[in-house]
């Protein structure tokens, strides 16, 4: 059945490419026609940092974390592109400030953000730096947090810690799917992750751009990701050591950087993926 599975995916992937230029100026709007008992995760393809959206069939979006510190214009690019006109929450889940004051405030201005999810570490900072006369809703989610985020959407804290190298790691369980969106490369993370039950995850968003050493064979394996998904900088390449343990769990990799914007389309029983890659200048 995974071998199924996993031969369909290649077979939509292949079939739902769309052509695309380096710029989103060149694409028309994309309409994912997000109906009941659907949702969408799209991992956008900026230069710098994450940035992931979350979109439900009641017309509500999602941004977890919200790219570099140049990245601004791209990400407001991306988000139009997928005509989304307001966020109802961002979630940032690295305790260390990536993003410029100036940046979160106008994100919250642009896209009337109405609550900022993160960390205790960094909900106290941001807080103080916001300016704005309508402040959105400042929530810290804790270790263990189960909180519906989206219509038959459930996002499950996995970890969360304040050392190094840590902050919020949660998965999203939709129908039978589970999404992994890790953010913590430490060992302390990783044992505490090989005691849940994290087994056969069907998207997993891989921490700290699979840099060397982020991530070990055996959580790769516990996980056994069906997809995974690489932010990586410009300047970087990821661990081959990382890329080899995925490939044998029989996982596909999609990379921001080689890929473009990747968006993975769920029903209540089937994914689909779809891809926007970038357009090399000549």
């Amino acid at each position: 059945m995974r071998t199924l599975l996993l031969l369909l995916s290649i077979f939509i992937q292949s079939t739902m490419l769309v052509e695309a230029a380096k710029t989103t100026s060149n694409i028309e709007n994309i309409d994912l026609n997000i109906r009941d008992h659907e949702l969408a995760v799209t991992f956008l393809g900026l230069t710098e940092g994450e940035a992931t959206l979350i979109q439900g069939s009641s017309g509500e979006n999602i941004l977890v974390n919200a790219g570099g510190k140049e990245t601004d214009a791209e990400l407001e690019g991306w988000l139009n592109l997928y005509d989304v006109k307001e966020i109802s929450k961002l979630i940032l889940t690295k305790n260390e400030q990536e993003l410029s004051d100036k940046q979160i405030n106008r994100l919250i201005t642009k896209f009337s953000i109405k609550e900022i999810i993160t960390t205790r570490e960094l909900s106290a900072h941001i807080s103080k730096k916001l300016n704005l006369t309508n402040k959105p809703t400042v929530i810290s989610w804790e270790q263990g947090t189960k909180e519906k985020i989206l219509p038959e959407v459930t996002a499950v804290v996995q970890f969360i810690g304040n050392e190094p190298n840590e902050g919020m790691d949660f998965t999203l369980d939709f129908f039978n799917h589970r999404i992994f969106l890790m953010t913590s490369f430490t060992q302390r993370a990783e044992e505490t992750l090989l005691k849940k039950n994290l087994e056969n995850i069907n998207v997993f968003k891989i921490p700290n751009y699979a840099a060397e050493d982020s991530l070990s064979e055996k959580l790769i394996q516990y996980l056994n990701p069906q997809i995974s998904i690489l932010f990586p900088p410009e300047a970087e390449q990821p661990d081959p050591d990382i890329l080899i343990d995925l490939h044998e769990t029989w996982s596909e990799i999609y990379s921001t950087k080689k890929h473009g914007t990747v968006t993975i389309k769920f029903t209540d029983s089937n994914y689909e993926v779809i891809t926007i890659p970038i357009e090399e200048e000549e």
